[in-house]
């Protein structure tokens, strides 16, 4: 029985309300998004494994994962919603209650999260597969979900960053979609060594090194900073395949340094104490 007001209009209170809601409809609803979820775990899986076997396309298949697994959970959305749409009042009321309940009681963050997942799925920052850095996080994009991104670290650490940090921290996208990604190598020698000459010692290890790549449109430049107590040589090259980041870095650096022992290229010595006691204490 509902009770009424003094002005004689209906009232009825929460737990009626919530009453009101059809068993059957929340049960059907739970399972409609079990069904979704697994259906979209095992669409990412396939083409996950597809990618992988496909080391140039791995990029360009993977972007559909996001996509793809927007358009499950959209259907799912919506073969919940349509029999929402034949309740009456009394039990439409009662649902938006109990969402604005739930959304005032902790599901803010996860509809901010939401919303970054869109932003990411729409506009592309950065896709699956990218090297990119959120943040302080840096590493490759391995999942893009709808409350949250997963980013595999050069550790090998499995990071999980929320959407809604897009909003608010910088992005730094390494290849933007591109298998091929630039990556800088820095040596050091004695400021009194031949400059030229430990140039083309740089030069020659990043060209000859199996994971660079090479073309008109990936060219191989190597810089000289001059510093206080060094000369610093930074080599910068394409790598054939982003996942080569770190071994190209330590091929081009290693093969270098025996070169320059080899020829009589000095490396630096340590700054003197005074200067890193300064240095330390400066900032």
């Amino acid at each position: 029985m509902i009770p009424l007001q003094s002005d004689g209009s209906a009232t009825a209170a929460p737990e009626q309300l919530a009453n009101a809601i059809d068993a059957s409809i929340v049960l059907n609803a739970l399972l409609v998004f079990v069904v979704a979820y697994v259906f979209a775990r095992v669409l990412t899986f396939l083409l996950s494994a597809t990618a992988e076997r496909s080391p140039t396309r791995r990029i360009t298949i993977k972007m559909f994962i996001p996509v793809i697994r927007l358009l499950v959970y959209a259907v799912a959305v919506y073969v919940v919603v349509v029999p929402l749409l034949e309740l009456n009042s009394t039990q439409l009321l009662a649902a938006s209650g109990l969402f604005g309940a739930a959304l005032g009681f902790g599901l803010r963050d996860v509809v901010a999260g939401l919303f970054g997942g869109l932003f990411i799925v729409f506009e592309k920052p950065f896709q699956v597969g990218d090297k990119v850095s959120i943040g302080d996080d840096y590493g490759e994009v391995t999942a893009i979900g709808l409350r949250s991104t997963t980013l595999r670290t050069p550790d090998d650490t499995a990071v999980a960053v929320p959407n809604d940090r897009l909003f608010t921290a910088n992005v730094g996208n390494a290849n933007a979609g591109s298998p091929h990604m630039m990556v800088v190598t820095e040596l050091s020698i004695a400021p009194g060594a031949e400059i030229d000459r430990a140039k083309a010692i740089v030069e020659e290890a990043i060209v000859t090194s199996p994971y660079v790549y090479v073309d008109d449109d990936y060219p191989v430049t190597v810089l000289v900073d001059d510093e206080t107590y060094y000369q610093k040589i930074r080599g910068k090259a394409y790598v054939d395949d982003l996942r080569d980041e770190f071994p190209f870095a330590s091929d081009v650096t290693k093969r270098s340094l025996e070169a320059f022992e080899e020829r009589g290229i000095e490396t630096p010595e340590l700054p003197p104490p005074d200067y890193r006691l300064e240095t330390n204490t400066s900032g």
